[in-house]
């Protein structure tokens, strides 16, 4: 094992392999979607996290006007308000994406959900990924294709449209 002063003389301290990551200790691993067979850059590579946050905050944003709307038709308590804006939701971000491969936030973003194997992503797996999502721990638990547990599950991942 190397002795401090050989560690201060190459210039690498042990933080810094473990903070950066495993490119900071010289490991390859490629690009995201690069072992999914997908371009580096332009339509159809992998989504950045902050496109996605910003879909999943516009997403979230559109679920909150429409429950609130049913919410103050029906005279509802802001506890069954909670529960409706978690249903529109997730109703939402189901049917579209199992119908379009889009949510209203990925459309705008200019990003779509893909099946891997190029089909549609269709009512069950839409149903699964979306159960995953609304539960939130599986979308912030990161692949380095950036595909969320979720999207694991769904064998989905989030691509540019454009």
């Amino acid at each position: 094992m190397a002795s401090g002063k050989q560690r201060e003389a190459t210039g690498t301290r042990w933080t810094q392999t473990w903070l950066g990551g495993a490119a900071s200790a010289g490991v390859d691993l490629g690009t995201p979607g690069a072992r999914l067979g997908l371009p580096k850059e332009g339509p159809g590579a992998v989504a950045t996290y902050g496109r996605r946050i910003v879909a999943l905050l516009v997403d979230l944003l559109v679920a909150a006007l429409v429950g609130a709307l049913f919410a103050k038709a029906l005279h509802w308590s802001p506890a069954t308000r909670s529960i409706a804006n978690t249903g529109v939701f997730a109703a939402m971000v189901w049917l579209l994406t199992a119908t379009l491969g889009v949510t209203i936030g990925k459309r705008l973003c200019g990003l779509r959900v893909v099946r891997l194997d190029g089909r549609p992503v269709g009512f069950l797996w839409g149903l699964v990924r979306t159960f995953l999502l609304v539960l939130v721990v599986p979308a912030l638990i990161w692949d380095r294709d950036y595909r969320g547990l979720h999207d694991r599950a769904a064998n989905t991942v989030v691509v540019r449209a454009k």
